[in-house]
């Protein structure tokens, strides 16, 4: 087994109540050994919400299969040829993961093998602030420098940027959205330019992972500037396919705040990408989008520039009777974003508040 650096200990709740515990002391034991990694452990010593947790283990799959099996578990064997059992304790799903290797890469897909080393299941992953892992009693394991580039907030890439990359493309955007997520000041410059080197490996990725990753940097902490550093070289151009509309991005964020509405994916690319209903058709067959996203989109760009309090409330009711409230708050607040009004204008305010104070009538066509 190898140590790694250990010199911080997390003292979670997760790691003595509930469930994962107990799945823990299944797994950790007869001469096998199992830890949280990833997410939920750089999480918890940054004190942000924990949603999900990850389990590596020296086990194969058949011994994770058969431990969780007799202790009354469900397994699932949802990537087993990647060593990776989802175990079902309760309601709540873990991902139980065999450690391995990468023996070759294709992209996203990679030939694997399983083992027993910590160091090179950790070294294999992306970012050294993802490679952490802890043990059942809290003792945090560092094998690539992630812990200090947690504290430093720094997202940088395990190894060589360049070759991460090539492993697998959509890591260009995980960079930039980590970033906006954990990151502070400006992106790791190593890892920044081997993502602009690697651009073009962006139009080998399916549509619908660009689009989960660009929904999920929009509603980050820090999605603004992380934007502006994507468009200064040329990424968030080749991501959209067309120009963003930064201003109104960073307005809308403001306006979300404002309005009390919480931060919305689609919405916010509304505000980066939409002006036209041209623009909406773009992006949802660039991005792959939901159809309820493209409705949202379309919505927008084909009503905002119909939106004022200088139309008065009348006007805004025939909005909102026919678009509803949720197309409708889409719409006006797209409109503030590209209004020269401030965040705290009332007037605005209330022409988005509007589906508070009123109902739009049904009538009843049988009548």
């Amino acid at each position: 087994m190898n140590a790694g650096r250990t010199s911080r200990r997390l003292d979670a709740a997760w790691l003595r109540e509930g469930a994962l515990p107990r799945l823990l002391a299944i797994l950790d034991r007869d001469g096998e050994e199992a830890r949280i990694v990833g997410g939920a452990v750089r999480n918890a010593l940054i004190g942000e919400p924990v949603h999900e947790y990850d389990i590596a283990t020296t086990a194969v799959p058949d011994e994770v299969v058969r431990r969780v099996t007799a202790a009354g578990f469900k397994a699932v064997p949802t990537g087993v040829a990647h060593g990776t059992v989802t175990v079902v304790i309760g309601k709540e799903p873990f991902e139980v993961t065999t450690l391995r290797q990468d023996v070759e890469t294709y992209g996203r897909h990679a030939k694997v093998a399983f083992g027993r080393d910590w160091a090179g299941d950790a070294h294999r992953r992306d970012f050294t602030i993802n490679a952490l892992s802890v043990t059942a009693d809290g003792a945090v394991h560092d094998y690539t420098g992630g812990l200090d580039d947690l504290a430093a907030r720094r997202v940088r890439f395990i190894g060589e940027a360049r070759t991460r990359i090539e492993e697998d493309y959509l890591r260009i955007l995980r960079f930039f959205r980590f970033h906006a997520a954990y990151g502070r000041g400006e992106p790791d410059r190593d890892g920044l330019h081997a993502c602009i080197e690697g651009r073009a490996g962006l139009d080998q990725l399916s549509r619908e992972r660009v689009r989960m990753e660009t929904m999920k940097l929009l509603v980050a902490a820090r999605a603004t500037s992380t934007l502006v550093a994507m468009s200064e070289v040329g990424l968030l151009l080749r991501v959209l396919g067309g120009v963003p509309y930064l201003a109104a991005f960073e307005m809308m964020t403001k306006l979300e705040a404002a309005a009390n509405v919480a931060p919305d994916a689609a919405r916010r690319l509304g505000a980066l990408g939409v002006v036209t209903p041209e623009d909406a058709e773009r992006l949802w067959q660039r991005l792959r989008l939901t159809n309820a996203e493209h409705a949202r989109l379309a919505a927008m760009g084909g009503t905002w520039p119909q939106l004022s309090p200088a139309q008065g409330e009348g006007a805004a009711r025939a909005q909102l009777y026919r678009l509803k409230p949720a197309h409708y708050v889409d719409c006006t607040l797209l409109a503030w974003a590209r209004s020269q009004a401030s965040a705290h204008d009332e007037a605005w305010r209330a022409l988005v508040t509007l589906p508070q104070r009123w109902t739009a009538p049904v009538w009843n066509s049988l009548r």
